[in-house]
């Protein structure tokens, strides 16, 4: 028997990368720090478009919201659909057969994307299904099921990474080519179990618990060859860790839970590994519950491997950037700073000023290499959201859109499971949940709601 897992996905997660910021350390950490920032009149921005929310009568997945060079993609109720950048009337519809359990956080750079998702005619309470769907195209390029004893298998998550289509969870693993040909299933009589995939480039990661025993996991992050599952890099993980979240592929960067890990985050401790070797090296650790570097935040599901928000992770800056969770300056206005972490040290290398009107929360990279923050909307303050770009250098922070203060309080609405995509100038705040309305709220929530500059 594995642990359980839960499949809850909440935060921002940005399309074009990971990227990381710091804050200064103790004694020797020091470190950068931006100014207050600087705003533009091209900031001013609109409301584009919506994409309305279904209605159903009970909470329904639909995690999975991307974009390509032609078009916006959304996971839906049992469909994944493409729009225009700028939202409007849907260019393509991919049906799927159930509800969506889980989809892969970043399409390939052909545009692939995976996704789990049930089977209303066989057994519409479990996730057996794998597809693999072409963004560019709209289409669904292959559906498969991995059978034991002649039963689908279930899946909690799946990955794609190094040209293979990686499956996991509590009942075992799979993977497919790219082209749909089987590659591996885990056997029942193994050992370890892999838990889950974690993948980007060339690369694949999986989780695996060697334990006997679900109350007291053993679990070892691995680098695996994606086509045979061989491990080229392993690392045993602290005793008493309870879940591993893959926070970056490549730099290997490890969020784990203790048992200790505070406000829903799912994480304790991050781990900066080294996987160039068959023996993998601990370079550092940053702990997220206070101590001399300051208390940090992260948004990661309960138990699955990949799939954790707002942060970045900048390979070329090795570096870490996370919101903290108040202001280090106890005089600031702000409600929370951006840090940057040393991916080597775990030293404080670099603080980035919040903003007064809202949460200030790192969500990726952008082909530049620019750290991109989202400034939370607030619906009770009226405080609409917006965009910073932070440089990984100087630390300082402009805002590159500001949303219309007329949609804060719908904005300010997307709380439990949202996802955040900024791509050319647009900014996509999405549920990755179709919800029934709620009886306080005149009107429905969309399930995205898409913002850019005023034409």
């Amino acid at each position: 028997m594995s642990r359980s897992r839960m499949a809850v996905v909440g935060g921002a997660v940005l399309a074009a990368g990971l990227v990381v910021s710091g804050c200064s350390a103790d004694g020797d950490g020091g470190g950068g720090k931006g100014d207050a920032g600087a705003e533009s009149a091209a900031a001013q921005g609109a409301l584009l478009n919506q994409v309305p929310m279904a209605k159903v009568g009970e909470l329904t997945g639909a995690m999975g919201m991307w974009t390509t060079k032609k078009n916006f993609v959304k996971a839906d109720l049992k469909k994944i659909v493409g729009y225009p950048l700028d939202g409007g009337k849907a260019r393509w519809t991919v049906p799927l057969g159930g509800e969506v359990c889980w989809s892969s956080p970043r399409p390939t750079d052909d545009g692939l994307v995976a996704v789990v998702f049930k089977n209303d005619k066989d057994d519409p309470a479990v996730c057996t299904e794998i597809g693999l769907v072409d963004l560019n195209k709209g289409a669904m390029r292959w559906h498969k099921q991995a059978l034991e004893d002649g039963s689908a298998q279930m899946f909690d998550e799946v990955a794609i990474g190094g040209g293979t289509v990686a499956a996991g969870g509590t009942s075992g693993s799979a993977a497919w080519t790219v082209d749909g040909k089987p590659l591996w299933k885990s056997d029942s009589g193994e050992k370890c179990q892999d838990d889950g995939y974690a993948g980007s480039g060339d690369k694949l990661i999986a989780v695996r618990d060697c334990s006997s025993d679900p109350e007291h996991p053993e679990l070892a992050v691995q680098t695996v060859d994606p086509k045979t599952r061989a491990v080229t890099s392993s690392y045993a993980l602290p005793v008493g860790t309870e879940n591993a979240h893959v926070v970056s592929v490549d730099p290997l960067v490890v969020g784990i839970d203790d048992g200790t890990a505070q406000g829903g985050s799912a994480v304790s401790q991050f781990l900066s590994i080294d996987d160039s070797a068959a023996r993998g090296k601990l370079l550092t650790t940053i702990d997220t519950s206070g101590g001399k570097y300051g208390k940090y935040e992260i948004d990661c599901p309960a138990t699955e491997v990949d799939g954790c928000s707002q942060f970045a992770v900048s390979k070329k800056a090795g570096a870490l950037y996370l919101g903290t969770r108040d202001p280090l300056d106890a005089s600031s206005d702000a409600e929370n700073d951006v840090v940057a972490l040393s991916l080597k040290t775990g030293k404080r290398i670099g603080t980035v000023a919040g903003a007064e009107e809202g949460r200030l929360l790192p969500i990726g990279l952008d082909e530049g290499g620019q750290v991109i923050a989202y400034q939370e909307a607030d619906a009770i303050s009226e405080d609409a959201g917006a965009v910073w770009r932070i440089d990984p250098a100087s630390y300082k922070k402009t805002k590159v859109l500001q949303n219309p203060a007329a949609e804060a309080e719908a904005e300010g609405r997307f709380t439990s499971a949202r996802e955040l995509r900024y791509a050319d100038g647009r900014l996509y705040v999405g549920s990755g949940e179709v919800s029934a309305p709620d009886s306080a709220d005149k009107d429905r929530q969309p399930l995205v709601m898409v913002f850019g500059p005023k034409k």
